[in-house]
């Protein structure tokens, strides 16, 4: 009885092992041309999101619980060579209780210049208290920058505005500071959707309207895809640099679903230039986290 009693509970304790959840990592991705004219490429952004929900909290001193998580980034050529590769550990605020429902994200963001080519973008994060546990994320990463016709960068979901005025660091451009929504998840208590975006190749002072859509995804086969919101903007083409387009849409009666962001930009004579998209995930049951800042 007490063998069989054993056995019992090796078997349970290796079946809540597998069954535990691995760290969540969320990985994005925002390229930009490269307007320094003394280096060629284009400017990668990579942003990675670490959940500090699944990650094990080692006790410390009295009331001092802390977690970490150990991030690996690498950008591979076609030939397997590595054209970049960081490791870096990230841990959250240390906390005096580990019952709390909501653990704020971790975050990362590196820039780096590449150059024109094909890519694989790798991203492993693994939890430093708890052996086994890690996930990985693999996407392909292609850059071109050579049109010359106008052209849109990455669009950059923000879950708040942009600023202006922002110091120079990997979380602002062109003096804007940018709070990323990771995965373009907007959530409980996220009532508008901000962005941010550049225009390439505009004629200097030319006047541009710029609208922005949002529609459902997923749609049944025959059905035409609906706008759920909309919003637009003016901006004018600028001088020796990208000309910067930061918009917002009211996501109050927009659903739990996913959608698919379209950043037009026209001319006045409302001849399409350029666009864009993006994926927006909508979540109107459960309250995002606070956003992720820099890392520790």
């Amino acid at each position: 009885m007490r063998v069989l009693s054993t056995l019992f509970l090796l078997l349970l304790l290796r079946l809540t092992a597998a069954a535990a959840p691995h760290p969540t990592l969320q990985l994005d991705i925002a390229r930009f041309r490269n307007e320094d004219v003394g280096i060629r490429g284009n400017v990668v952004e990579v942003y990675a999101t670490v959940s500090g929900k699944w990650l094990r909290y080692m006790r410390r001193a009295p009331k001092m619980y802390q977690a970490a998580a150990v991030l690996t980034l690498e950008i591979v050529r076609p030939d397997g060579q590595a054209a970049y590769q960081e490791t870096v550990t990230l841990k959250p605020p240390v906390l005096s209780d580990t019952t709390a429902a909501i653990k704020n994200p971790l975050s990362f963001q590196k820039r780096i210049i590449l150059p024109d080519g094909e890519y694989s973008l790798r991203a492993l994060v693994r939890d430093q208290y708890h052996k086994g546990q890690q996930s990985l994320v693999e996407m392909p990463l292609v850059l071109k920058s050579t049109d010359t016709k106008p052209v849109l960068s990455d669009i950059v979901l923000l879950a708040k505005p942009a600023a202006r005025g922002a110091e120079a660091s990997t979380f602002s451009r062109s003096g804007f500071s940018l709070t990323r929504a990771p995965g373009g998840l907007y959530a409980r208590g996220q009532e508008k959707l901000f962005l941010y975006t550049e225009l390439y190749n505009a004629a200097v002072g030319q006047p541009l309207q710029v609208t922005f859509r949002l529609r459902a995804t997923n749609l049944p086969a025959g059905m035409a895809a609906k706008t759920i919101a909309t919003g637009q903007t003016t901006a004018t083409g600028a001088q020796g640099r990208p000309t910067t387009l930061v918009g917002e849409l009211s996501l109050g009666k927009v659903p739990s679903g996913e959608y698919l962001l379209t950043v037009e930009v026209r001319n006045a004579k409302n001849q399409l230039l350029a666009s864009q998209t993006a994926l927006v995930q909508r979540e109107t049951e459960e309250y995002a986290p606070a956003g992720a800042g820099p890392a520790r």
